[in-house]
């Protein structure tokens, strides 16, 4: 019966859910750093379906994209949504979360702050 423990050993393994990798180590041990930014491809609507989202049940800080706050400018849904999905994402991303926001997202590793806009970074 060895076998057939390996074989439901392999079978459980296999059906783990699989954890997304947040960092990545270069060859000389230097940490990659990511940001979670609205994807140029995604529509308004979707973008702000996700932004919704993210500021509300999702619990991302979105108070620094609020009227007079330093990332209200520009006031567009597109840079709004890249602030709140990074916020979601680093605030959550040690317990599983993800920077998908129904493909509306994406990783990139060029830091999308501006002037005094600073977008969070969480190792």
């Amino acid at each position: 019966m060895p076998v057939l423990g390996f074989v439901l050993a392999l079978l459980l393994l296999g059906s783990a859910p699989k954890k997304s990798v947040q960092t990545v180590t270069r060859a000389d041990g230097e940490e990659f750093v990511e940001w979670c930014i609205a994807d140029e491809q995604a529509s308004s609507e979707e973008l702000q379906v996700a932004l919704d989202w993210a500021c509300g049940k999702g619990g991302a800080d979105c108070g620094r994209i609020q009227p007079h706050q330093p990332c209200f400018l520009p006031n567009t849904v597109k840079d709004h949504a890249s602030f709140a999905f990074n916020s979601y994402y680093q605030k959550f991303k040690h317990k599983g979360a993800t920077c998908y926001f129904n493909s509306a997202a994406m990783i990139t590793d060029l830091d999308p702050s501006h002037g005094s806009c600073k977008f969070p970074y969480l190792p």
